[in-house]
């Protein structure tokens, strides 16, 4: 449900980098929706900012393809559709199996133990699941995040982090969607559980299969269902 709440950066420092994070988060969680107009009347109340803060984060988004312009006529949130979603999950997994291969390769006994450690959070959190998805949705991200780590690219963890942002709002309409449904929970903490101990066996083979999978999993689900228009 969208919050008709402003929400003020800091009154010291109105820049757009503090626009430009704000906005970027809704546009990721859905509170503007694929192809609303951005009106700027409408995001200089909600942010308490001017036009030239919004504008310089409007670029910025621009250039992220998280916003498109209209001929001149102002800013849309950029559209959805199933070749992005397939072109964007297909990708991720190719780059987050190839993170876990190096992961393997190169991760020391402190990298198992900040895995293990998030997987518990994770898996202790998951009551909040059906009421704030997104609270989980963070270990989640965590959880994954501690192994992709330890490849040790900062390069490869660059792409992997711009990766995510994009797939950020098909993830967030397969959460709303599926994951109050306890049997595709269910198997997606089971996804988990094998992961963790194909990993700790420092099994390259069947980590980096089992990541594919588990990246492209929403793709496949979100490709079955009305939410994205499967013409497009």
């Amino acid at each position: 449900m969208k919050s008709n709440e402003s929400i003020s950066v800091d009154s010291k420092d109105n820049s757009a980098s503090q626009v430009l994070g704000a906005l970027t988060h809704d546009i990721l969680t859905g509170y503007f929706q694929p192809g609303e107009k951005l009106r700027m009347t409408r995001l200089k109340e909600r942010y308490e900012v001017g036009v030239g803060p919004l504008r310089e984060a409007l670029s910025q988004l621009l250039v992220k393809q998280l916003v498109i312009v209209e001929n001149q006529r102002g800013f849309r949130v950029h559209p959805i559709s199933k070749a992005e979603l397939v072109d964007i999950y297909e990708t991720r997994a190719e780059i987050e199996a190839l993170c876990t291969r190096f992961a393997i390769e190169r991760g020391g006994d402190e990298w198992e133990a900040n895995i293990v450690a998030c997987a518990h959070k994770m898996k202790l959190h998951a009551d909040q699941l059906e009421k704030e998805p997104h609270t989980w949705e963070q270990y989640h991200h965590d959880f994954h995040t501690a192994i992709a780590e330890g490849c040790r690219s900062s390069a490869l963890l660059q792409v992997r982090a711009d990766l995510y942002e994009k797939a950020s709002r098909y993830r967030n309409l397969w959460l709303k969607k599926n994951m109050i449904d306890l049997a595709v929970f269910d198997a997606n903490k089971k996804e988990h559980e094998a992961l963790v101990s194909a990993l700790l066996k420092r099994d390259v083979e069947t980590a980096t299969d089992l990541i594919r999978q588990h990246i492209l999993s929403p793709s496949v689900i979100l490709q079955a269902t009305a939410v994205i228009d499967t013409s497009m």
